[in-house]
């Protein structure tokens, strides 16, 4: 015969075991779903599909006409121009983030962050193209190009207006070097028309210092000048 009881105590170590490792599996999942939902959110509060939602569901009063599907699709156009600011966002933050994950440079509290926000934006990509093809068929295919485009016009468009800023701190900078180099190059001006005043006046001073020089040294020497040698001359003619 069959000893029920023996084989009945293998069964229920293997039952108590698998119970035990799946409480334990399932408390342990809810408390760090608990402990990630209550870790601060990686991105600011989606204000832009809170307005597309406001919108959505607004009950106007009787007698008010509906939001216009022109408003609800400009609406769900800036919810998704939102979402491809975050996509990007993530996609350059992952490679980073696992580069010092590994290193052990951040914790696993900020790793779990980043998860979330990476899920929250899978979903709401899934729901922005529900949403666009509601309103109507295909448009889901081609809504995140259009925002795309809008994200990268509003990002030259706010680069633009930072270098506008910019131009009258250039146009200040430029004027001061001009007024520099003009300043320097009428002193270069001034010393050169100087220095060519000097130059022309040297000649006429040094012949006549020369010219008073040599007379000076042949009185001094005892020499007769041309004038004496003239008058010696004539005094012999008048003895003959």
């Amino acid at each position: 015969m069959v000893d029920w009881v023996n084989l009945a105590i293998p069964f229920a170590y293997l039952g108590v075991v698998v119970g035990s490792l799946y409480t334990f599996s399932y408390l342990y999942r809810k408390r760090q779903a608990a402990h990630a939902a209550s870790l601060a959110p990686w991105f600011d509060p989606h204000l832009q599909r809170n307005i597309y939602l406001s919108l959505l569901h607004l009950d106007p009063p009787e007698g008010t006409p509906k939001v216009p599907d022109g408003v609800l699709r400009a609406a769900l156009l800036r919810r998704a121009t939102e979402d491809i600011h975050r996509i990007v966002a993530v996609r350059n933050a992952k490679q980073a983030l696992t580069t010092l994950l590994q290193r052990g440079s951040v914790g696993d509290e900020l790793w779990q962050r980043f998860q979330r926000a990476e899920k929250e934006v899978e979903e709401e990509i899934r729901d922005v193209v529900n949403e666009a093809n509601a309103f109507s068929p295909n448009w889901g295919q081609s809504i995140f190009q259009s925002a795309n485009e809008m994200a990268n016009n509003a990002i030259v468009r706010k680069r633009t207006e930072e270098l506008q800023a910019q131009v009258p701190k250039e146009k200040e900078w430029w004027a001061k070097k001009l007024a520099g180099i003009q300043s320097d190059f009428m002193k270069e001006l001034d010393e050169e028309s100087g220095a060519k005043k000097a130059t022309a006046a040297v000649p006429v001073s040094a012949v006549g210092s020369k010219g008073s020089d040599d007379d000076t040294v042949l009185v001094e020497a005892g020499g007769p000048t041309a004038s004496q040698q003239g008058g010696g001359k004539k005094k012999k003619k008048g003895k003959h």
